[in-house]
C-alpha cells in the first residue's frame, strides 16, 4: 500500500482526529480539530491571527527552503486587520509554504504539520493540547513498535535470500523439480533450527499445537541475534562445500557459545525486558 494513502486515527476528548501521511510525515487534521473549540469558529479565524501568521513563517524558515517571503511579507502587514481573511489554500499557494495542506473534494479537509497542530491546539484549548499531544505520542510508540518490527522482516528477508542463495548455488543441481528444491530449503532452514533450538519446525509445532507461527516468532532477543549470526555463517560455510552434518555440528557449537555470552549480557537483558513491556502494552 502507498504510504501517502496510509490513514491513523487519534481520539482526543472524545473528537476522533484524523491523521494523513504527506511527503513521508504525519499530518493531523485541523478540520477535525476545530470542531473541539467552543462557539462558531473557522480555521481562515485561527490564521488571520498576526501571532499564528508570525509563527507559521519561523516554522517554515527552518524547514521550507523554497518559502516566498515576499508574500509572506505581504500577508504578515496584513495579518489581524479586521477586513482581512486567507484561506489556508491561498496561503499555501502564495507563500509555497509546506507546514499546511489543504486538501479537496467531498472530504476535503486541512491538515497540519504535528509541530504547527500543537500551535493549533493552544488556539482550541490548553486542555485540549494536552491531550493531544499525549494521544500523538501514543501514535508515535505504536510505530515505532512497527518500524522496529519491519526492519526486523527486512534483514529476516534479506539474510534468507543470502541463505537461499547459496543453497541453490552450491547444494541444488541444474534440473530437479520445484518440490525437490522447496524440500532443500526447508532442511536447510532446520539446520539453524535444530542448532539453535535443539528441534525442528515440525517438532516445534507437534509441541505447541495451540500457538500460532513458528518458533522464530517467539524467539528473545538474544536467540535473534545467534539466528542472524548462524544464518549467516551457515551461508559461508554452504559455499565453502562444508556438508550438512559437519555444518550443523559447528553451528551448534557456536549457538552454545554465542548464547552463553549474550544471555549475560546486560544491554541484550536490557533489550529483552523493553520487547517484554511491548508486548504486555
Amino acid at each position: 500500500m502507498n504510504p501517502n494513502n496510509k490513514v491513523e486515527k487519534l481520539s482526543v476528548l472524545d473528537y476522533e482526529i484524523n491523521i494523513k501521511f504527506i511527503n513521508n510525515e504525519n499530518y493531523v487534521s485541523l478540520t477535525d480539530m476545530i470542531k473541539a473549540k467552543d462557539g462558531d469558529f473557522f480555521i481562515k479565524d485561527w490564521l488571520r491571527n498576526r501571532n499564528t501568521i508570525e509563527f507559521l513563517g519561523v516554522w517554515e524558515s527552518i524547514y521550507n527552503p523554497n518559502f516566498n517571503w515576499g508574500e509572506f511579507a505581504t500577508i504578515k502587514s496584513k495579518a489581524g486587520l479586521n477586513n482581512y481573511r486567507i484561506s489556508v489554500k491561498d496561503w499555501s499557494d502564495k507563500t509555497n509554504a509546506i507546514g499546511l495542506k489543504a486538501t479537496s473534494g467531498r472530504y476535503g479537509a486541512t491538515f497540519a504539520h504535528p509541530d504547527i497542530a500543537f500551535e493549533f491546539a493552544s488556539w482550541i484549548s490548553v486542555e485540549f493540547k494536552l491531550f493531544l499531544i499525549k494521544d500523538y505520542q501514543r501514535l508515535k510508540s505504536i510505530e515505532q513498535k512497527q518500524l522496529g518490527w519491519d526492519l526486523k522482516r527486512t534483514l529476516s528477508k534479506i539474510n534468507y535470500n543470502i541463505h537461499t542463495d547459496a543453497i541453490k548455488n552450491n547444494l541444488i543441481p541444474d534440473v530437479i523439480t520445484r518440490e525437490q528444491i522447496d524440500i532443500i530449503y526447508a532442511d536447510e532452514a532446520d539446520i539453524i533450527n535444530v542448532a539453535l533450538f535443539g528441534m525442528t519446525a515440525k517438532e516445534w509445532k507437534k509441541k505447541n499445537p495451540t500457538k500460532d507461527g513458528n518458533m522464530r516468532d517467539y524467539a528473545n532477543v538474544a536467540e535473534l541475534v545467534c539466528l542472524v549470526n548462524l544464518e549467516n555463517l551457515n551461508s559461508v560455510y554452504i559455499n565453502e562445500d562444508i556438508i550438512q552434518k559437519d555444518r550443523l555440528i559447528k553451528l551448534n557449537n557456536i549457538a552454545i557459545h554465542q548464547m552463553q555470552l549474550l544471555t549475560s549480557d546486560n544491554r541484550i537483558k536490557k533489550l529483552d525486558n523493553i520487547s517484554k513491556l511491548e508486548i504486555e502494552k
